[in-house]
């Protein structure tokens, strides 16, 4: 099994997530993101090679950062010799590319 480690821009991205639905949806609504994203979590440690190469960055030759896809939220990881680093959860329908420049993930 696979150990999971949240940087602290992911750990927040999920923080900011998990608040706006809250206050634009329900706790419920809240309670399934958090679902979806322990599961695909779980299936990281167990799978670490089970997300796609992010596209926008393979086409400028990236190939190390992978990413869970959760419409309409994507997250962004690599996984390393015995371990998964969570980057990101980004809304997939903002620029992808203006994001990861602006946090100089490379």
């Amino acid at each position: 099994m696979t150990r999971i480690i949240w940087s602290t821009v992911a750990a927040q991205d999920l923080d900011d997530i998990v608040s706006w639905i809250l206050t634009n949806h329900s706790t419920q609504h809240a309670e399934s993101f958090v679902d979806m994203i322990d599961a695909s979590v779980r299936r990281l440690s167990h799978q670490p090679e089970s997300g796609r190469v992010i596209p926008e960055l393979e086409r400028q030759n990236i190939t190390r950062y992978r990413e869970v896809v959760l419409p309409p939220w994507r997250m962004f990881y690599t996984k390393d010799d015995d371990r998964v680093v969570i980057h990101a959860i980004i809304d997939g329908r903002r620029s992808i590319e203006d994001i990861l420049l602006r946090r100089n993930i490379r």
